[in-house]
């Protein structure tokens, strides 16, 4: 899946950025009969209903003449929220010292799901403490990773649009 999240990485973030936002990342949920393409995306002010629709507007565009999923898909733009989804090596790095809830692909010693803090990324590598012990977690075999929220910190920004 990594290799997708880039493909599709390389091509829309060049659009989304010029539309003054940050592509995140990108997860494809593939159904029998439909697939669905969401998309995260950020900026500094955070995200409105607004800036959506116009990522919406201009990706679709792209998917269109690109056409990367086979079969009937949906697209959704979203803003990553409070339980911010971590997709790349620098996104663990910028949030070190947070709490995240991991999901890996496959178990490593016994254990599917890590919750811990982010400790440090690089070289491919996440270190996680968790019950007062250091992990360190392939970047590769990381299927799916979320910021849990801190009960005390608030934003009020996000919006998601769908197609």
């Amino acid at each position: 899946m990594v290799g997708e999240q880039q493909r599709f990485h390389g091509m829309l973030s060049p659009s989304v950025e010029a539309l003054g936002c940050e592509l995140l990342g990108v997860q494809v949920s593939r159904g029998p009969r439909h697939s669905v393409l969401r998309i995260y995306i950020d900026k500094p002010e955070g995200i409105t209903l607004d800036d959506c629709e116009k990522v919406s507007h201009q990706v679709s565009g792209i998917l269109d003449v690109e056409d990367p999923i086979a079969g009937e898909y949906s697209l959704e733009v979203s803003s990553p929220g409070v339980d911010r989804p971590l997709f790349l090596e620098q996104h663990y790095q910028r949030f070190a010292g947070h709490r995240a809830r991991i999901r890996l692909a496959v178990p490593m010693n016994g254990r599917r799901n890590v919750t811990g803090t982010l400790m440090s990324a690089g070289q491919g590598e996440v270190v996680v403490e968790t019950e007062g012990e250091q992990l360190t977690l392939p970047l590769e075999q990381i299927a799916q990773a979320r910021l849990v929220p801190d009960e005390t910190e608030h934003r009020g920004h996000g919006g998601t649009e769908q197609l």
